[in-house]
């Protein structure tokens, strides 16, 4: 899987994965290594100018690969980056 975003390339075998690529790449994360929802959180409130607040689901319904594919979709979706599953 691969992401991209700002000139740059996230890559993962899973969606948390490409998240977790994007976490070590995040300038200001204050929770490195903690949940994926954490990151997930932080991140899509970055992007609240972007990205609608009510199209993430942060429910503990979803597993956190399920969250993460969710996520990078819906950046996809918003030209917030481009995903691709190879």
């Amino acid at each position: 899987m691969i992401f991209r975003t700002g000139g740059k390339d996230y890559r993962g075998a899973t969606a948390v994965g490409v998240a977790r690529a994007l976490e070590r790449d995040a300038a200001g994360y204050p929770y490195p290594g903690q949940t994926i929802r954490q990151f997930l959180l932080w991140s899509h409130n970055q992007l609240r100018d972007r990205v609608p607040p009510r199209e993430l689901d942060l429910s503990d319904r979803l597993d956190d690969e399920a969250l993460a594919f969710s996520y990078l979709c819906l950046c996809d979706e918003y030209d917030v980056g481009e995903f691709t599953v190879e």
